[in-house]
């Protein structure tokens, strides 16, 4: 293929898309590139398998490290188990492509994005999404495109479509937006308690780059020749639909009006409508009977064509009556119940959150510095990672039973959420050098178990005693679209989760927004619709977070017994050396003796560490003690470590000796130096003088009785 290439400009930010110089074999490629960021991407249509009922879409992201210039470590020095950051990117591309796919298409259908290479300063993200969209198209498999994503970043008053990671760092907002012509698909937002108009302006400022994007690829497009493939999937049965829509219609009704059924009962009663209304109906039916023998040749037939009316149904009554099957109103919180401290002590912290059926369960533990992720393998420009969320999602929650296997994408794509949500709230390392792990485990799954997350992590940080700024909480949104009719949902559930148009979880503080992310199952909504679900969101959020400060209202002043005690101290590096001492053993010798361990960074951040205070205090208190700089004038106590004819060599810091000479031993005249003092002895001395080589000169002269009882008290404690 002849090569292609467009570019598009973003205030001096270039995106270039390349098309026919790599993967000639793939159904579709395209190299995108900004800076010297380039991510191949490729998609690939293969023949469907018999049996699957799903659009089987899957999508991949690759990193690789010689993008970026390094070799990989261990034994087979190539890349092993991929990071999490890779992960939650695969989701990011998956997202907003999957509801402009057919949902009927039932062919194997892979996107490969793979970075080739990584300049550390462009994201490689959001130019895998729009790259997906590209290669889409290029494969000419059926899709309602194109589709485009833009990162919006905030520098100072500003918004910078595709900041460099330097500038998110150093922002307030870290934005998603992917969108198409009729409007936006996907929104990822974590944010440092920005207000709603705030990010209400920064989504209509990223989707108007989209647009721009959007054109890019219509214009390349253009230039290859190809235009983009919509097929219509397999027709209904209208017979069928008909027949259980007059049998079935009545009893769903009367089903979706009984507002007092939960989840369970609910679904109970929905599948005997089904049975006794329709299935036991076409069972009577004449064996040549066409509808019997329809049903009979797809066994799935009936169980969709009921599906798809209980939706409509459904729908109906949100958009013409304005109430939801559970009786709610459309802006109405199911109620909620908190819960701290629902854990012994043993662990350091929970708490236990409850909205109508989800529940979640949220412990804390708190960890030393050593205890932080090491992120030094991701190819993104991260160090350490002190703030872990892990979010456990187990088939009993939902009432089912299956396999117990490793974190699937959904799991750490909730977990990642909840923690971005959290992250802006957690004191500095320096005021708390904890390393704070939280694990949510999901008890009961009915809608939103991440924005549970949210709130069940906030509950247990502050029962644990972290001292967050202010606590968050979250609520998802809900949207039933029918025509030109839009009804947005506060606080969905499960089940119009499943027949809705779209999933918008938005979580904050009272002061502003934290944390957003929004799916959708439609091809686009105007910014208009999502300004008005997240002004919608906000009193749902305060709500919650009134129930959540009636079971906790600030963090506790004190640790669990169990929790580790961390002392940290800010030493000159210098002296990083005499701490850890040679082959390590002074830093060693300290933890021996204190039962406390040290840890020691390369800017001279000391953290000590032990199960019990004392412990903590002892070693910290050899630190100090080790490190004191003295100055003249300055009481201590030392021990006389040696003797020589003309006075004495006193150790009045760990590792620092200073002389006494004869003539300063006492107020008289000393004949030996042996008179006065003997190796070992414990003596209360001052600094005299220090000389041109750092040596110290010492005398017993002229202390003061009150200097010497605080030289002895402070040797005491240490």
């Amino acid at each position: 293929m002849q090569e292609f290439e467009k570019s598009i400009s973003f205030d001096g930010r270039d995106i270039r898309l390349k098309v026919g110089m790599l993967a000639p074999q793939a159904g579709g490629s395209v190299l995108i590139q900004s800076g010297e960021t380039a991510v191949l991407v490729t998609a690939t249509r293969s023949s469907g398998r018999e049996g699957i009922d799903f659009l089987p879409l899957l999508v991949d992201y690759e990193e690789r490290l010689y993008a970026a210039g390094r070799i990989p470590g261990g034994f087979l020095r190539r890349e092993g188990r991929p990071p999490e950051k890779v992960t939650l990117t695969s989701r990011l591309i998956d997202r907003p492509l999957r509801p402009l796919l057919p949902q009927w298409l039932r062919d194997d259908i892979q996107i490969v994005a793979t970075t080739l290479s990584l300049d550390e300063e462009v994201p490689p993200d959001v130019l895998a999404v729009t790259g997906a969209s590209m290669a889409v198209a290029m494969a000419q498999i059926p899709f309602q495109g194109p589709m485009a994503a833009v990162r919006v970043g905030l520098v100072g008053d500003d918004f910078v479509i595709n900041p460099t990671y330097k500038e998110i760092e150093q922002g307030n907002l870290d934005l998603v937006v992917a969108g198409t012509p009729e409007g936006v698909v996907m929104v990822e937002a974590g944010a440092n308690q920005l207000p709603e108009q705030d990010v209400i302006e920064a989504i209509e400022f990223g989707y108007e780059a989209v647009q721009d994007l959007i054109q890019g690829q219509r214009d390349l497009m253009s230039d290859l020749g190809i235009e983009l493939v919509w097929e219509e999937g397999p027709a209904a049965n209208p017979s069928l639909e008909e027949f259980v829509r007059d049998r079935a219609t009545e009893p769903i009704k009367k089903v979706l009006l009984q507002y007092d059924l939960d989840k369970k009962a609910r679904d109970a009663a929905l599948d005997e409508v089904r049975e006794t209304a329709v299935e036991n109906a076409i069972a009577e039916l004449p064996e040549d009977d066409p509808l019997k023998v329809a049903t009979t040749e797809d066994s799935k037939a009936v169980g969709n064509a009921f599906k798809d009316l209980t939706k409509q149904l459904m729908r109906s009554q949100i958009i013409n009556e304005g109430v939801r099957v559970d009786g709610r109103k459309l802006d109405e919180v199911r109620p909620v119940s908190c819960q701290v401290g629902s854990l012994p002590q043993r662990v350091h912290g929970s708490g236990l959150f409850s909205r109508g059926l989800t529940q979640v369960l949220s412990v804390v533990t708190l960890g030393t510095p050593e205890e932080a992720q090491d992120l030094a393998d991701d190819l993104n420009p991260s160090d350490k990672k002190r703030y872990l969320h892990h979010y456990n999602f187990p088939p009993y929650s939902v009432g089912e039973t299956k396999p117990l296997r490793a974190p699937g994408r959904r799991e750490i794509g909730h977990g990642a959420l909840a923690e971005r949500a959290i992250v802006p709230m957690l004191p500095s390392q320096e005021d708390f050098p904890y390393v704070l792990r939280v694990v949510s485990e999901i008890l009961s799954s009915n809608g939103s178990t991440s924005m549970g997350s949210v709130c069940g992590s906030t509950l247990a940080l502050m029962d644990a005693g972290v001292p967050i700024a202010k606590p968050v909480s979250g609520a998802a949104m809900g949207l039933i679209k029918e025509g030109e009719e839009i009804r947005i949902l506060t606080d969905i559930q499960g089940f119009e989760d499943f027949l809705g148009d779209m999933d918008f979880k938005v979580a904050g503080t009272d002061t502003g927004i934290t944390a957003l992310q929004m799916d959708m199952k439609i091809t686009g909504l105007s910014v208009e619709v999502v300004a008005q679900a997240i002004r919608q969101a906000k009193p749902a959020r305060l709500h919650i977070l009134e129930k959540m400060m009636e079971a906790i209202d600030k963090p506790r002043q004190e640790l669990s017994p169990y929790a580790p005690r961390l002392l940290t101290l800010q030493i000159d590096p210098e002296m990083i050396g005499l701490i850890i001492g040679p082959g390590g053993k002074t830093i060693k010798g300290i933890t021996d003796q204190t039962g406390a361990k040290v840890d020691i960074d390369d800017h001279g951040t000391v953290t000590v560490s032990a199960v019990e205070a004392e412990s903590a205090l002892k070693a910290m208190n050899i630190v100090k003690g080790m490190t004191r700089k003295l100055s003249e004038g300055d009481v201590c106590v030392g021990r006389v470590t040696r003797i020589i004819p003309i006075g004495a060599f006193v150790e009045v810091l760990p590792g620092k000796e200073g002389m006494i000479h004869i003539s300063q031993l006492a107020d008289y005249r000393v004949g030996k130096v042996e008179d006065e003092v003997a190796v070992g002895d414990e003596v209360v001395v001052k600094v005299r003088e220090i000389d041109s080589k750092s040596r110290l000169n010492l005398t017993r002269l002229g202390i003061h009785p009150d200097q010497a009882a605080a030289a002895r008290e402070a040797a005491a404690q240490s």
